[in-house]
Order: structure tokens, then sequence, then C-alpha cells
């Protein structure tokens, strides 16, 4: 079960990710649902189709299970293997 507390050992894929802070004015506010990660990035499937966002340098606000979490994104920009704690 993914808690607050726990929500950087946990696969991201699947969860709601809205960008509520970036260096970038123009990506602040896209939201929907990620589906991938690599290293540097989140694809973010929103209203307008696919967005590929960097996760570094933004705040994103997870939502699972009625919670809300704002996550530092350069806490985030390793591959997802790594972050999960897997040996590659």
């Amino acid at each position: 079960m993914i808690t607050k507390e726990n929500l950087f050992i946990h696969e991201i894929i699947g969860l709601e990710a809205t960008i509520v802070k970036s260096s970038n004015e123009q990506i602040i506010g896209i939201s929907g649902k990620v589906i991938d990660e690599t290293k540097s990035m989140f694809f973010l499937n929103t209203k307008n189709g696919i967005k590929k966002i960097p996760k570094e340098n933004t705040e994103w606000k997870f939502s699972f299970d009625k919670n809300e979490l704002i996550v530092n994104g350069n806490l985030l920009a390793k591959r997802p293997q790594e972050r999960l704690g897997i040996k590659a």
C-alpha cells in the first residue's frame, strides 16, 4: 500500500500527477496519469495527449487513495529501478 512515507520506494506509474511548481512556468498545472518514466522524465497521459515532463526543477503533486503528496522532482531524478532499490 502506498503511503506518504513510502511513496519514493513504490511504483509511480499509474498515479495521477500534477505539476504545481516549475522553473518552466508553461508546464505548471499540467496533470494526468503517469504512464512511464525514465531517469529524468515522467510521461503523463493528459487530456491533450502524452507529455514528457522533466523531473528536475519541478514540484509534483501525486494523488493516491484519496491522499495527495507534493514531492520535489529532484528527489525522484533517478532511474526507476534505482529509486525502488532494485539492483539492475
